[in-house]
């Protein structure tokens, strides 16, 4: 048997490079490999997405803004608590909030030490607290007096 020859072929023309076995699964493992991939990042980002725009419940609370602050490392909240005086004599209770819009924020730091009235949104199953420490998102503040 010459040296071009392969066993059960034809004969390569001498100096000709040797074809290489083709392996089918080569496409399918990396179209695999990609939807490993891709498939839970695009999951997660649904999720978020529709944890962010779909609400739970929706209501108004009143009190006193008692705390105000930006937080976080990485990703920096605005977050408060309500200081809710139910009667006079009774303790209060406090309502932890996150503000995710700018244009609220300027307007509890306009009202902070007057009594107000705090529209919320709750959004639960957030999965991280990168967009917000707590499950309620304060969307609308009105000043209700002193």
């Amino acid at each position: 048997m010459a040296s071009s020859e392969t066993p059960g072929g034809p004969a390569a023309p001498a100096g000709a490079p040797l074809a290489k076995p083709v392996r089918k699964g080569v496409g399918t493992l990396k179209k695999v490999a990609v939807l490993v991939v891709v498939a839970p990042v695009l999951l997660f980002a649904a999720y978020t997405w529709l944890t962010l725009n779909w609400s739970y419940s929706r209501g108004s609370r009143a009190g006193f803004v008692q705390k105000f602050s930006e937080r976080g490392w990485v990703c920096k909240t605005w977050e408060g608590e309500l200081a809710i005086v139910n009667m006079p004599g009774s303790l209060q209770q406090v309502f932890p909030f996150t503000v995710r819009d700018e244009a609220v924020v300027k307007k509890i730091n306009a009202a902070m030490g007057k009594r107000v009235s705090l529209t919320y949104e709750q959004h639960t199953g957030v999965p991280t607290s990168c967009f917000g420490e707590t499950e309620y998102f304060v969307v609308d503040v009105v000043e209700i007096g002193p």
